[in-house]
């Protein structure tokens, strides 16, 4: 699957966010080794802080579906990852990243997106 095919079932997905106080509808794909695709979308809550982003949701659902750290190849998303949604891109030891920024479509790896980043 290429980097467009993927980041267009990100869009795809996107439609399906929770996000009634941003408004702001974001999608995440991500293509594991073994070829399957698990998708996530940000959840958002008037609480503010307890919203979820695209892309926690979607490597939730996938350990939650068995895979581990190592098993993707590249994640897209419909936005420039958050911070925090940059380390967990780094700790599921993901390939690389595709994602929106300002109308351009930017390719990263994890350690790009999160210079100087920390391990346990």
């Amino acid at each position: 699957m290429s980097d467009a095919e993927l980041l267009a079932l990100a869009d795809a997905v996107a439609e399906r966010a929770y996000a009634p106080y941003s408004a702001l509808h974001v999608g995440c794909a991500v293509l594991a080794r073994d070829g399957n695709v698990i998708e996530g979308v940000n959840v958002e809550n008037a609480a503010y802080p307890l919203g979820v982003c695209a892309e926690r949701t979607a490597f939730a659902r996938a350990v939650a579906e068995g895979y581990r750290p190592g098993d993707f190849v590249v994640a897209a998303i419909t936005a420039s990852p958050c911070g925090g949604c940059r380390q967990w891109l780094l700790e599921m030891c993901v390939d690389r990243v595709v994602f929106r920024n300002q109308g351009r479509v930017v390719t990263m790896t994890p350690d790009e997106l999160l210079p100087e980043s920390f391990e346990l």
